[in-house]
Formats: structure tokens, sequence, C-alpha cells
């Protein structure tokens, strides 16, 4: 669990006295600010995923306006995620190099109006994906719910499963575009569902080991920080096999091709490898940076290989 912020704490220490003030002062943030907290990267990123959605269930020509609608909309439900996971986050924020110099953790901007902008982005972003189809609305509102709510209020501070857990909400994206052009979800959603939802584990969980000494004081409950080193290069490279035979599945449905299938076998068996050389590694972060940009490389290249090579 997290450690609580006392009035001492915020009286004694200068970034719980700035988190403080920004509540009260109605501090206003440039906007570079307000646009941070809308993490843009991870927009950018799931929107990509998104798009292969789009791609495999389109039969002919892109429906252009039905595609747009539905990247807007979804767009909208993603940085409602990001501020409200800003929001949610900014206690423990402080704590951790890699987030203290946030907007909210370094009293930059009002906890309220970042909590107001997550709430009316997820309002309109409904809205928006209602006019595309109820299904895909439905799943953004799921996914939105998994990330706020299950991962980043629950799991993320209670269990060492909350990055399999969160993977549920990353994992709705190619779900989503999927659901936009077709109006169903059917087994090729489901496989990419699966490969997305798998992708994840690896990913963040050398994300963590990087950063697991700032996971562990900030009260994250994240496996490395939990559990060390070993324990979670075996869960990296289990989840790595189990992806790789997952990914191949999109050819077996016949919905890509030869290209595709070798292109993400070799990639697969790639990233097996340079998870399996983390067992005899003596700079276990030097391994965990390796891995999280492979897994950066396998995702862009699992998409082009989608855009090239869709039957």
């Amino acid at each position: 669990m997290g450690t609580p912020i006392s009035e001492k704490d915020v009286c004694e220490n200068p970034a719980n006295r700035s988190i403080e003030s920004s509540v009260t002062s109605g501090v206003k943030g440039e906007w570079r600010d307000y646009v941070s907290v809308t993490k843009p990267g991870i927009v950018v990123s799931n929107l990509m995923t998104f798009f292969v959605g789009v791609w495999l269930a389109a039969d002919g020509p892109l429906p252009l306006g039905t595609m747009l609608m539905a990247m807007l909309g979804s767009a909208l439900i993603i940085m409602s995620g990001t501020c409200l996971n800003n929001f949610i986050d900014r206690d423990l924020d402080q704590f951790m190099e890699r987030t203290k110099k946030r907007a909210l953790p370094d009293g930059r901007l009002n906890p309220q109006s970042v909590l107001m902008m997550g709430i009316i982005f997820g309002i309109l972003g409904s809205i928006v994906l209602l006019l595309v189809n109820t299904l895909t609305a439905v799943l953004g509102l799921v996914g939105l719910f998994f990330y706020v709510v299950v991962y980043t209020m629950w799991t993320k501070r209670t269990t060492t499963l909350n990055t399999l857990i969160g993977s549920v909400s990353g994992a709705m994206p190619p779900m989503m575009g999927y659901a936009a052009i077709s109006g169903m979800i059917d087994l090729t959603a489901w496989m990419l569902f699966g490969i997305l939802f798998i992708w994840q584990c690896p990913h963040f969980l050398a994300l963590a080991m990087r950063r697991a000494d700032e996971y562990r004081i900030a009260g994250f409950q994240m496996l490395p920080a939990v559990h060390g080193f070993a324990v979670t290069k075996r869960y990296i490279l289990r989840y790595t096999a189990f992806l790789v035979l997952v990914s191949v599945m999109l050819y077996a449905l016949g919905e890509v091709g030869m290209v595709y299938l070798i292109g993400m076998t070799v990639l697969g068996i790639g990233y097996v490898i340079v998870n399996m050389m983390g067992f005899f590694t003596k700079d276990d972060i030097k391994f965990a940076r390796k891995s999280f940009i492979y897994s950066l490389v396998y995702l862009v290249m699992f998409t082009v290989f989608i855009l090239i090579d869709r039957v």
C-alpha cells in the first residue's frame, strides 16, 4: 500500500507542500503542463494499435469518416484515463525520480483542474464513440474502468498482479478499432486483444525493473520491487515465449500472409533470446533497458507487418 501523507508530512516535505499549495492557491501551469497530463506518447501508441484493428476489419477501402470519428473518441477516452491516472497517483509520484517533476507532484497544476479534464474527456469520448456504435463505446469505457479503477486506484498499490490486470486496458484499442469498423467482436478481434495483452507484461516488467528502487520507495507493488529481479526475469521470459505463439495465430486465422508470419517469427525468436540473456548478465538494469527497447521495436514491427501483409 502507498504511504499516506499526514499533516506533518505536508509541513516538512517541500514536495508535499507544493501539492497542497496547488490546491489552495489555484495555481495555473503552462499549456505544456496541461498537455503533459494527457501523456501524448501513450495516446499515439494506443492509436497506432487502434489502427491495426481498423485495418484488419476493413473490407475494401477504409471508411475514413467512421475511422476518424472513432480515433477521436478513442483519443479522448485515453486522455481521460491518463489525466485521472495523474490525479490519483500524484501523492506517490513525488517519491519517484521519474515522476516527481510531473505537473501535479511538482505543484504546477491544480489537481481539481486535472480531475475535471479527465471527467470531461471521458464524457466527450463516450459520446463520440456512441456516434460510431454502442459496442465501441462500451469497450472504451471498459478499458477506462480497468485503467483508472482496477489498475491505478486498486491493484497498482496492493498486488504484484497489477501489470497483468492492467494489461486489459492497453489491449482494448485494437479491439475498439476492429469493432468501430465491423460492429462486432470475432476471433480476430480477440486475437488482437490477446497479443497486446501479453505484450504489455514483459514490456512493463522490464520498465519496472529499471525503476524498482523508486517503486519500492513510493509504495507501488511492482513485481521486481517486491519479489526481486530473478523472479521478474522468469516471468518476462514466460510471457515472451507465449507472445511468440499467440502472435503467429493471426496467420492461422488467414488474416495476414507469409511476410507477417516470417517477420514476427524472427522478431519473436529474437525477443526470446534477448530475455534469455537476462539470466547470464551481471547488469540487470542494462538487461532491462535492452528488453524494454526491444519490446518497442516488436510492437512497431507488428504494426508494420500487418499494414503491409493483410490478406
